[in-house]
């Protein structure tokens, strides 16, 4: 169990050219298929305790994820990538790689190849965009060929596909047993952080591995509240630990970096283009996908029902504002289908100060408890 630096520093010194992915979710099969080692850079707090020089470069309402990231690869690991991905994600997002371009010029560092990619963000129930995005995959793959002298082939592409829709499986086995309360969420947490600096093959193996070890570990019972985590990043391991303490099992997790990254793998296609455009039409709705934007709360609530829990958690990162423009009116239908909600916002200056949200906790438990049947629902609301 390498930390993020370790596993990014063993990567840097492997066979494969470490290609940094902005979030959220870039075509890793495309660029793993093609010999290069594909890393998405966030959960980097390992990597990145302080961000002295990004805040030079951004704005003071800049998520935490894009000040952690702009500090590695301009500063505290910019030696460890030696290649950058990005596509239309956020509006912050969207706007960092020239920020991150001229931030390392500044700093003296080497220039990086860059690579975009536009994702078509209409509505399919308006448009068909698959042919645009089938030709941004082949103008992707040009680009690669050109700057690392590598070919692509459809039949590594496909081996690169088998290997990652494994390693997403693992991870939906892996949080059922979450839920089945088998295994702590605050270990999934940490053990997806830590492979998510790995191989694919070397995350299958660790996931498995795991699996193999609480192979038979009984189910838990007793006054355990089920409730679904929510947000971007997994919240800091202090205050996971505070969940399982205070008497909460994750029941499922609708967190960017968890279930809306592995819950959906194509599972027939043609080519590596038309795997793309099924990859991103049908994937796990998130906020900073506007396409799937239709279908979001429905699938938030499906996943709320499926999993039969009562609470919901909403962990937000701190001027994302994309989760935040979605949270009113999911916040309205969980109430309406009585299940209690706390909203919580975490900043990275508060990741050290956790205990404040104890409180806040136990509140949210006592209110689940105190719903006598389910026609009575509740809310816990609470932000810095």
């Amino acid at each position: 169990m390498e930390t993020p630096r370790q596993a990014l520093t063993r990567l840097k010194n492997g066979p494969r050219p470490v290609i940094g992915c902005l979030p959220l979710y870039p075509p890793l099969e495309l660029m793993h298929s093609m010999g290069l080692a594909p890393v998405v850079l966030w959960s980097i707090t390992d990597v990145v305790p302080r961000v002295d020089d990004a805040d030079r470069h951004l704005q003071n309402y800049t998520c935490a994820v894009c000040r952690r990231l702009t500090q590695l690869v301009i500063s505290e690991g910019k030696e460890l990538v030696e290649g950058l991905f990005c596509y239309n994600a956020c509006d912050t997002l969207r706007n960092l790689p020239e920020i991150l371009r001229e931030g390392r010029l500044l700093s003296g560092s080497t220039p990086l190849p860059w690579f975009r990619l536009h994702v078509p963000m209409t509505s399919p129930s308006q448009a068909d965009a698959s042919a645009y995005l089938s030709d941004e995959i082949e103008a992707l793959i040009r680009s690669l060929e050109a700057a690392y002298g590598v070919t692509f082939s459809e039949e590594r592409f496909a081996e690169s596909v088998a290997l990652y829709a494994r390693m997403r499986e693992r991870c939906l086995q892996l949080e059922r047993a979450v839920s089945e309360g088998r295994y702590e969420f605050s270990e999934f947490c940490r053990i997806s952080t830590v492979a998510n600096f790995l191989e694919v093959n070397e995350q299958v193996a660790l996931l498995e591995s795991t699996l193999a070890e609480i192979e038979g570990r009984p189910v838990r019972g007793g006054n355990a509240v089920r409730v679904i985590v929510s947000g971007i990043l997994p919240p800091p391991l202090p205050f996971c630990e505070m969940m399982e303490r205070s008497g909460f099992v994750v029941a499922g997790n609708d967190l960017a970096c968890l279930h809306r990254s592995y819950a959906y793998t194509p599972e027939t296609w043609q080519d590596a283009s038309d795997y793309h455009v099924k990859l991103y039409r049908e994937r796990f709705p998130c906020t900073t996908l506007l396409h799937s934007a239709d279908r979001r709360v429905d699938a938030v609530m499906d996943l709320v029902s499926k999993r039969d829990a009562r609470g919901f958690l909403f962990v937000s990162e701190k001027f994302c504002e994309y989760e935040y423009f979605e949270l009113p009116y999911l916040e309205k239908r969980l109430k309406e289908n009585a299940v209690a909600v706390l909203a919580v916002e975490i900043s990275m200056e508060e990741n050290l100060g956790l205990e404040s949200f104890r409180t806040r906790m136990e509140a949210f438990r006592e209110l689940i408890d105190a719903s006598s049947s389910p026609a009575t629902g509740g809310e816990c609301r609470d932000r810095e």
